[in-house]
Order: C-alpha cells, then structure tokens, then sequence
C-alpha cells in the first residue's frame, strides 16, 4: 500500500502535494490529484489524469484536491472514480490523523518547493485562482524558517519559495529572503517562483545586486504588452514598468535572466496588440517565457468580454511561443564554451544557476559545482565538469 500524488499546475500545488502524502496514514492505498484552474485545459487534464490513473490502479481510493476541485466541487465528486473530494482550505489535512500547518517540500528531492504564501487580493480580470484559494495570506517566519531547515535535513541542496503571489508576502518577498539567509546558513541556493514586479521591494533588489546565494534568474508576471490590454486584464504595472524593471534587475546582477508568463488573445487583443506582446520578449530579454493562449474562465470578467475566434488565439500563441523558442536557443548557443555553476537533480540533468538545463553525463545526484559547456542538445546543454 502507497499514496501516489499526481500533480498539475504550479509550484506550490506541488509543494502541497507532498505534505499530504507525507502525513497520510500507513497502509492506506491513496492517489492524490492535487488539481490545476488556470485554464481550461488544465481542468481538462485534471479529469484525464484521474481516469487513468483509476484504469492504472483501480483498487486504489483517488482523492482530488486543488483549485480546480475547489471551482467545481460537484464535477470532480460525480466521478465515478473519485473517492473523496477536498476544497484548498483543507487539503494539507485532507489524509492527515493531525492538523498540518507548515509548509513542506519535495522529501528526499535536491530541489525542494517551500510554501511562503497562498491566496490573491488582486483581481485579474482573467483569473479564477483568487476565488479557489480565497485572500493573500502569508505564513510565518518561523514555520518557513523549519520548514526549510527540514528540507536541508533530508537532503535538500537547493530551495524555492513558491505560493500565489509570493510579493505580497507580508514585510516583503526581500525582506523574508533576508532573514531567511541569515537565520539558516545552510541555505546556499535559494530561488524564487513567479513575481509580480510591481510588488517587488528594495530589500529584495538589494539581494539580486549583492547576495550570490539568491540565484539569478527571475520569472514575472508580465501577462501582455501593450498598455490597453493591461487595464483590461486589471493588471497594476504598465509595459514601461515592465521594462524597467527587467532593467533594474540586470542593472543590480548582470548576468541574469528573466522569464515571463504571456497570455496570447485576450479579448480584444488587436494584431498591433498582439505584435507588443510579441515585442516584449526583446524589450525584457525573456529566455523562459510560459506562453498561455486566453481561457475564458467561468465567472470571470473576462470571459463577458467581446471574444477571438479561438483560431487567432491559437495562431498567436503558437507565434509567440515560436519567437520565445528562437530566443531560447539563441540564448542557449551563447552559453557553449562558458562555465556554469550547476546542480545535478536527477539522472545527471540538473539546472545551473542562471536555470539553463544542464546534461553532465556521469554526474551524481546532489552534485554542485562548476561545468564546461561542451554544446547543445534541444533545450539541454551538455557539460563536463571544469
């Protein structure tokens, strides 16, 4: 008997994920879907997900937690594979004999997911995560602080703060980062998940200029490039804003490296709109960029606006997503023949500081230190160790 987690969406859900599994009762037969709203799609491919796990293990009870299971309650329980349904609010409990409040990441994995954060107070005309996971709420210092001294404990090399939006974490993401590196000094490699750069404070500015433990690469919320589509999303930054803020981080750490998430064909969206998004992978040197096409969400201001034919959504987000490619690999070719700091996750692959994905053959799992970069193999840099 096992728990099985399977797992869509974002970092957190993941980091969740593994806190229920990791206080479910012995001998108990469970597989976990922690569910995914942000789209459509994601939604689709929870209901996938379940079915095949239920024709891969049928003696198996399947809990389903997560966004989507929050939205749409009823769906997910008329199933005739589920077996139990959670809402957010209860889904660290949902297998647990006690209450679970501190945040958990990846047990025995180098790279480990750390909780700081859930729920939005923002309202993004596109969005349906703030209704399934309620208000911003943060955790405290304290349990962050554990929680990660856990993780190094268990082996972890390598820690990401991840929640809904992490920003808005109270006193400041920076400010957190901050008493987080001097509280623990085993912390040599922290990263960050996805930020909202209007939200990002000068705490955490001056990390990036000067705190080499905080590792240089940064994913925003950027969303659209043109200023129009912006207010119509309900988003607090402007295009300029944007800009500048890509520069001020590769003003403070040069070097680094920006990825954005970008939806293609929000409603309204004219071809010049269209081609600002599209001139935004320049204007912010975007070399990971997450391209979504638009998803009416249910009871979303956005879903009541005037719609595109799915047809140019679709044409947009595969040029999007084919003009961030080039730039991916544009990017990737600079980086043959330079030297990377990286760390070995998984089967040799791991993620080098800057989160090129790196191929060392032969390397160990928890290795950390400097590579040759010998070529490139699609989205894999081969090296050796310098």
């Amino acid at each position: 008997m096992s728990v099985e987690t399977i797992t869509l969406g974002c970092r957190l859900n993941f980091a969740e994920t593994e806190t229920i599994a990791r206080t479910a009762p012995p001998g108990e037969d469970w597989i976990v879907v922690n569910s995914c709203a942000v789209t459509n799609e994601a939604v689709r491919q929870t209901r996938q997900a379940i079915r095949r796990a239920h024709r891969r293990r049928p003696s198996a009870k399947i809990l389903v937690t997560g966004c989507a299971a929050e939205l749409d309650h009823s769906s997910f329980a008329k199933m005739p594979e589920v077996s139990r349904v959670v809402g957010n609010a209860s889904k660290l409990n949902a297998l647990a004999a006690n209450d679970v409040m501190a945040p958990a990441g990846f047990q025995g994995h180098v790279r480990s997911f750390v909780g700081v954060q859930t729920g939005c107070d923002h309202r993004c005309t596109f969005c349906a995560i703030w209704q399934a996971r309620g208000p911003s709420w943060s955790l405290p210092f304290e349990l962050i602080r554990d929680a990660i001294a856990r993780e190094i404990d268990r082996g972890a090399k390598e820690i990401v703060l991840t929640g809904v939006d992490i920003t808005d974490y109270d006193g400041g993401i920076g400010s957190l980062c901050q008493r987080l590196l001097a509280a623990e000094p085993r912390l040599t490699r922290l990263r960050l998940s996805s930020l909202d750069g209007i939200e990002m404070d000068e705490a955490l500015f001056e990390l990036i200029a000067g705190e080499p433990r905080l590792l240089p690469h940064f994913h925003l919320s950027l969303q659209a490039g043109d200023d129009l589509i912006l207010k119509r999303m309900k988003r607090r930054h402007s295009r300029a804003d944007a800009v500048r803020t890509v520069e001020r981080i590769k003003t403070a750490r040069p070097g680094a490296t920006i990825g954005a998430d970008l939806i293609a064909g929000f409603p309204t969206e004219t071809e010049e709109m269209a081609l600002g998004s599209l001139k935004l992978l320049d204007d912010c040197d975007i070399v990971a960029a997450h391209i979504f096409p638009f998803s009416p969400r249910p009871n979303t201001p956005a879903s009541r606006m005037p719609q595109l034919p799915p047809d140019i959504v679709k044409a947009r987000a595969a040029r999007l997503r084919h003009a961030a490619a080039e730039r991916r690999e544009r990017w990737l070719e600079s980086l043959v023949g330079t030297k990377q700091r990286v760390l070995v996750e998984n089967g040799g692959n791991g993620h080098a500081d800057n989160f090129a994905t790196i191929a060392v053959p032969g390397a160990l799992r928890g290795e950390c230190g400097t590579v040759r970069i010998t070529g490139r193999d699609g989205d894999y840099l081969t090296a050796v160790w310098a």
